[in-house]
């Protein structure tokens, strides 16, 4: 009777020990921000690129961005040249900087916004750089 009374008593510290565990692996995970609804196709968690029409000038291109970005640091630029819509569909704050070297440096002193769209000359630009808050 002790064998069986020890046994459920190590099988119920057990138990506990491991859902207490888990309870804090979990309350030590951050929380995922919500997804944000797509802005003229840019999905949430990206930042898009719109190209130019033959003239140079800004086009949405039916909501189909040349150029995406979801990875954080410096992004390089290619081609790039005139004015673009530029937009910021991050999740969790992050921003979107305009840089003049092509690693993600030198960059413009203010900061794209989440949820924000520019009209920009990207000419000057070679990369842009994703920043976490």
């Amino acid at each position: 009777m002790s064998r069986t009374s020890l046994r459920t008593k190590l099988a119920a510290v057990a138990t506990t020990g491991v859902m207490a565990l888990g309870t804090g692996v979990l309350a030590a995970t951050p929380a995922q921000a919500a997804p944000r609804p797509p802005i003229h196709g840019c999905n949430s968690g990206e930042v898009c690129i719109y190209p130019t029409d033959a003239n140079g000038n800004a086009t949405w291109n039916g909501d189909r961005p040349s150029n995406r970005y979801t990875r954080w640091g410096g992004n390089a630029l290619y081609n790039q040249y005139n004015w673009h819509y530029v937009v910021n569909n991050q999740t969790d704050r992050w921003t979107a900087s305009l840089c003049w070297d092509s690693a993600g440096k030198s960059c413009e002193n203010y900061r794209i916004p989440p949820g924000v769209t520019y009209l920009v000359n990207l000419t000057p630009f070679n990369s842009i750089r994703l920043d976490t808050p």
